[in-house]
């Protein structure tokens, strides 16, 4: 697709803001982006080394990793390099990649979390039947819907920005949005703005009917049945519920600072609710299944233990 935009590139003005003390915020946010990979590889690699938690839901928090890691590359390895960049710009075209992955990431977070949903709704609801309905074909199913349906339900949406003749050059944010790319194009984006409400709708509309359909039944259940299988299922579903409450807190600062004026705030509470998502999500899911799940965490702390044995002969 040929880019008929009157700029090339786009300066984010954010970083201005952090001439004065870019060295401490550089190693800041390269020392969050490995804690990023290194909690989520951690998790990634006792999974799949244990064969006692080749699971269901593990296989799902395992790709819950992939994609903390997909979302925090997506985002920190570019915002170091525009950090040290003296003129704190980057290319339109980068800009465009970045407005894909971080949705992208933000879509499948989304859904893997409405795909565990529906598993906990299983294991609860149906605890007998379990294996034979979370079948491993099954699970191989939900995993390709987990990333194959908002990786292409965002392209029919990002369609719509890409023909977008963008005008302006300036971006108050440390990274690339879709919501600000449209507001800085030429003319008027009535339509597309509606239009993207509609697709908002359908790539979120299955997931949160997963979520909604299988937490209504987790709580029928749990009304209905003894005290101990109550404590029981809330134990289950801890963990998760966890997941879920620390997205949703991220995507509500999102929405709060795109949708509405934050500039009373400072800039620090500003920085730190616009990269909540993408950077506090990946760090403590791994950290809440890591401490909530025994089996997993008995095998975490069993693999830094050998290791620190090792380093000891």
């Amino acid at each position: 697709m040929k880019n008929s935009s009157a700029v090339s590139s786009i300066v984010l003005e954010a970083f201005y803001r952090m001439e004065d003390l870019k060295y401490l915020y550089f190693v800041i946010f390269l020392m969050l982006y490995m804690l990023v990979l290194f909690a989520n590889a951690i998790v990634i690699f006792v999974i799949i080394i244990n064969k006692v938690l080749h699971n269901p839901m593990n296989y799902f928090l395992c790709n819950l990793a992939v994609n903390g890691i997909y979302g925090g590359t997506a985002l920190l390895p570019p915002l170091l390099g525009t950090l040290m960049s003296p003129t704190h710009e980057v290319s339109l075209a980068c800009c465009k990649a970045q407005i894909y992955f971080l949705h992208t990431y933000a879509i499948v977070e989304f859904t893997i979390l409405s795909v565990m949903c529906y598993d906990r709704y299983v294991a609860i609801c149906y605890p007998l039947q379990y294996h034979s309905i979370m079948t491993i074909t099954k699970v191989y199913k939900l995993i390709a819907f987990s990333w194959g349906y908002p990786l292409v339900a965002f392209v029919m949406f990002f369609i719509m920005t890409l023909r977008l003749t963008i005008c302006q050059n300036r971006l108050g944010r440390v990274y690339c949005l879709n919501f600000y790319l449209v507001k800085m194009s030429c003319g008027n984006t009535y339509i597309e703005s509606i239009l993207g409400l509609f697709f908002v709708v359908v790539y979120s509309f299955p997931q949160l009917a997963m979520t909604f359909y299988s937490y209504g039944h987790i709580l029928k259940i749990c009304f209905t049945t003894t005290k101990e299988s109550k404590i029981k299922a809330l134990k289950t579903c801890t963990p998760h519920l966890f997941a879920i409450l620390n997205y949703s807190v991220g995507c509500f600062f999102e929405i709060v600072q795109s949708r509405f004026d934050t500039s009373y705030l400072s800039f620090e509470t500003q920085m730190f609710m616009s990269l909540y998502f993408i950077i506090f999500s990946p760090i403590l899911n791994p950290a809440i299944y890591g401490m909530s799940v025994k089996t997993l965490r008995d095998n975490i702390f069993r693999l830094v233990g050998s290791k620190k044995k090792k380093q000891c002969t």
